[in-house]
């Protein structure tokens, strides 16, 4: 009877990860790549670049791609900035290899050695959500690699609990890991994808077209899960050292929030964070979630503009009055 049993789950696990496989391909069919790529320590780094005008790199967050990023934000920057949104290893076109670390510092090493293979003088760096605790590591680890943060719904503190939203993620073994990644997330992901995606934005709408234009779609891959889950396994083991370093960060840092954030918490991770940096100053969107890069873009793009004036002289630098009127997306 074991033996049935046994030869019953391989089976199912055979055509969980076929169909998987499957899905995989179509997936990338509907949300292809649409930037280029470079090398570097044996990954590859996809990323999207548009405009002309002081680098300005963005990261997007957990279970995203560089199309969070693309969907409204880049557009409204690429006038005025050269902007490079990033898909971080293991996320979006971009890969994490077996034994490429994932956690915080890693992270936050990969995106200084991007910033060096590309050339880029100092640059302003945007982070949404789990992108935003890696900016906070460059920034720590590597201050020589950028001039100001843009901090977008930042995670900066650990959470003793995953946001609902995110529960599938909390598979520890890594074996286990793999397993679930490749024969259950991408059925689970087609069962649940609109309840996640209602979940990331409340109380805002998800627009209709997020799928595909906002990249939706790509996390639901099991190699973007597997990347996901390994991140938010050690994100806890970083944070502590880092929030005994906050108070050293004195260059130019925006932080921004929605008032109304489901996915996390603003007092435990906006003004906890605005409370320990000397000078930094939290500003709310009302009636906003966690999605402000889409829900909010104009209010981020005045972030921007802020931090941008701060870290270059008025009568230097073009980006510090923009004749374009900001329109909210």
């Amino acid at each position: 009877m074991a033996v049935e049993w046994v030869a019953a789950a391989a089976g199912a696990s055979a055509l969980l990860w076929g169909f998987s496989t499957w899905m995989t391909r179509r997936i990338e069919a509907r949300v292809p790549m649409m930037g280029r790529c470079v090398e570097i320590d044996g990954e590859r780094f996809h990323y999207v670049e548009e405009g002309k005008g002081p680098p300005l790199v963005m990261i997007h967050g957990l279970m995203g791609s560089s199309r969070n990023l693309t969907y409204a934000l880049s557009g409204q920057l690429c006038e005025h900035f050269r902007v490079i949104t990033l898909d971080r290893p293991g996320s979006g076109y971009s890969t994490r290899h077996k034994g490429t670390a994932a956690d915080l510092p890693a992270q936050a090493r990969q995106v200084a050695a991007f910033i060096q293979t590309l050339g880029l003088d100092k640059p302003l760096v945007l982070g949404h959500s789990l992108g935003g605790a890696i900016s906070l590591a460059l920034a720590l680890d590597h201050p020589e690699a950028v001039s100001g943060l843009v901090l977008v719904a930042p995670l900066t503190h650990p959470q003793p609990t995953l946001p609902l939203v995110f529960w599938s993620l909390a598979v520890r073994p890594a074996l286990l890991r793999r397993l679930v990644a490749h024969t259950l997330t991408v059925p689970m992901g087609l069962l649940m994808r609109r309840s996640v995606v209602k979940g990331i934005f409340a109380p805002d709408p998800a627009p209709d077209d997020f799928a595909t234009r906002g990249g939706g779609l790509l996390g639901m891959r099991p190699d973007n899960f597997y990347a996901a889950s390994s991140e938010i396994a050690l994100v806890n083991d970083y944070l502590p050292d880092m929030i005994k370093r906050y108070g050293q960060l004195t260059l130019p840092i925006g932080l921004i929030y929605g008032a109304q954030d489901r996915v996390l918490d603003v007092r435990k991770h906006g003004q906890a964070l605005a409370d320990r940096v000397p000078g930094l100053k939290l500003q709310l969107v009302d009636g906003r979630g966690h999605m402000l890069p889409i829900t909010a873009t104009a209010r981020v793009v005045e972030v921007v503009q802020q931090v941008a004036k701060r870290v270059k002289p008025v009568q230097s630098a073009s980006v510090l009055h923009p004749p374009f009127a900001l329109t909210n997306k």
